[in-house]
């Protein structure tokens, strides 16, 4: 891309690229768009209560969605560089969040505004498409992880996670093992305990 583009920008140029081939004209009314953000670690970026204004793409670090119901912390998602979240429900129904975004590195973040977004779906039809797409992805994965939290078995739940949740390898390399067991819905015990017996039984 031309220099007039930044390095944040041609990231994310990039990312959208990987489902609609965006020409730089297409991309320029996303650029002037984007907004950036940087959260210390242990900030949240929504907080309970609060509506989801926006669509967010992690440029560096790593952020944590969860709900706590009962006193007992559950895990919706992560996020980390290269991927992007939303509350969906919050943003889609201007509800407030049952969930807390949190960044657990000194994290820095792009994101669009709502009416920033509705505005280049109907001007736009490249991100249009783009968008669209994106959003797919993200609700097939997470229609996929809640198939495999039906699952009583952990060694099944393990084996699901590794099999059909796109980020899992992802997810593995970058993210602590006792959240990894959250996502999961199973004890961190029992997370290294099938996991030790998935790599013997494939080995």
């Amino acid at each position: 891309m031309r220099d007039f583009f930044s390095a944040e920008e041609t990231i994310l140029f990039n990312f959208f690229n990987q489902v609609y081939p965006l020409s730089e004209n297409d991309f320029r009314p996303l650029a002037k768009a984007i907004k950036k953000k940087k959260l210390k670690k242990g900030e949240n970026l929504l907080n309970i209560g609060q509506i989801e204004t926006k669509t967010s793409f992690v440029l560096k670090g790593f952020i944590h969605q969860y709900v706590t119901i009962e006193g007992e912390l559950f895990t919706i998602d992560f996020a980390l560089e290269g991927m992007s979240f939303n509350n969906f429900t919050s943003y889609m129904e201007n509800s407030p969040s049952n969930q807390v975004q949190e960044a657990l590195t000194d994290t820095e973040i792009l994101y669009f505004e709502k009416e920033d977004i509705e505005h280049l779906l109907l001007q736009s039809h490249p991100f249009s498409y783009s968008y669209t797409k994106l959003f797919e992805q993200v609700h097939l994965e997470r229609e996929k992880r809640s198939l495999l939290l039906q699952h009583k078995n952990a060694y099944k739940k393990y084996e699901l996670f590794l099999t059909t949740i796109p980020k899992a390898k992802i997810f593995l390399e970058q993210v602590p093992q006792k959240l990894i067991a959250n996502y999961l819905g199973i004890t961190a015990e029992t997370y290294s305990r099938v996991k030790k017996e998935y790599l013997k039984n494939k080995n």
